[in-house]
């Protein structure tokens, strides 16, 4: 789950880095409330989870609150990648001496969390990293003793930071990786990091990416989450506990257990095929959730096979097939369906799709190459 710049500043805010005066606005007379209050130019800048606004004229500067409420109204009715403008933030303008990259995130190889610090901050960041990988700088973080001093003074060292802003610097990377670990982030970052022309150093942008897996622990944090950045189906999935990920295919896939739903996609591609998302129900999945699952894979118009894939241990294959039946009886769904399901109470499952005339295989090698041979022909029958 992505926050939005104004909250991820806030969020740093409340860890000690030092953030430009400001406040969120949903409408042009909020906006120029906030720019009166601030009383000096400001910047307006839309509050969208994609990159490349200030590319899109989401970002503008205003020397007037009128300015700034009329910049507001034309940001608030735009779109940007397709994503409609709900919320601008009104911010000080600061005039950046140098700007600079800081961020902490996962490394997974190494198994613990990573400092990133660039004297090359800004838009084109993701380029530096590209074309002059030796401009950035890594730090491994022990995830027990946590960020120690010495690690952010090399950090600011290693990117020719000036000494006089050294303990600004170590400051506010605790602050940045205190937020990333209190909210259970996988990625906290500040770009830019900026010096002013008053010799302060202060985060100009932020961008935080929360583990969905810990939300349970930060219900404040959850509360945040922007809808409008969510495919459609994945918000129905939500709703129902199933975890799904929708992919660019043409086989849908319902498969108990993340295991086993990675199998099955695997098996797909083997035999020539691509699977349209990820979809587990879950280990003792109610008829419900199964219900709402082929629902939501028999919405994606790109789909043109559904794969049913069941092993049942705890999920008992007559609740499966308990759920597939209303599902096919609603939807009336104009692709085929091919089902394995074995395991747990699997005589009874199968009695009940044999009913509603399924195609039933017994292997998940023959329902894979199956899907991919109907997928292949278009059956739409």
């Amino acid at each position: 789950m992505k926050l939005h710049e104004y909250q991820s500043k806030a969020l740093f805010a409340e860890h000690g880095v030092p953030i430009p005066r400001g406040a969120v606005a949903s409408s042009a007379s909020e906006a120029i409330v906030v720019a009166q209050d601030l009383g000096i130019r400001v910047v307006v800048k839309a509050q969208v989870l994609v990159g490349g606004r200030g590319k899109a004229g989401g970002v503008r500067l205003a020397d007037t609150p009128k300015e700034a409420g009329e910049l507001a109204a034309r940001i608030l009715a735009m779109k940007i990648k397709n994503l409609p403008v709900r919320k601008v933030l009104v911010d000080e303008a600061v005039e950046p001496i140098t700007e600079i990259y800081l961020g902490v995130t996962n490394d997974r190889s190494a198994n613990r969390p990573v400092l990133i610090a660039s004297a090359e901050g800004g838009v084109d960041i993701e380029d530096v990293a590209h074309t002059d990988p030796e401009k950035i700088v890594r730090i491994s973080i022990h995830p027990l003793l946590g960020l120690q001093e010495f690690q952010a003074r090399y950090l600011a060292s290693a990117i020719e930071l000036p000494r006089d802003y050294w303990r600004d610097f170590i400051r506010i990377s605790r602050g940045l990786f205190e937020a990333y670990v209190d909210s259970d982030a996988t990625l906290a970052e500040i770009n830019p990091l900026v010096i002013t022309k008053n010799d302060r150093l202060m985060a100009l942008d932020g961008k935080v990416v929360l583990d969905d897996n810990a939300l349970f622990l930060h219900p404040d944090l959850a509360e945040m989450r922007d809808i409008d950045e969510e495919v459609p189906a994945e918000r129905d999935a939500r709703k129902y506990g199933l975890s799904y990920v929708k992919l660019q295919g043409t086989i849908g896939c319902m498969v108990n257990g993340a295991g086993l739903a990675m199998a099955s996609m695997d098996v797909i591609k083997l035999m020539g095929g691509e699977p349209a998302n990820f979809l587990d129900i879950g280990g003792g999945a109610s008829a419900e959730k199964v219900t709402a699952g082929l629902r939501i894979i028999l919405t994606d118009p790109n789909v043109k096979v559904v794969l049913i894939n069941v092993f049942g241990g705890i999920t008992l294959a007559d609740e499966v097939a308990r759920g597939i039946l209303p599902a096919i009886a609603d939807e009336k769904p104009k692709v085929p369906l091919v089902v394995r399901l074995v395991g747990t109470n699997e005589e009874e499952g199968q009695r009940l799709l044999a009913k509603a005339k399924m195609i039933t295989v017994s292997t998940l090698e023959e329902a894979a190459q199956l899907s991919v041979d109907l997928a292949k022909k278009g059956n739409v029958e």
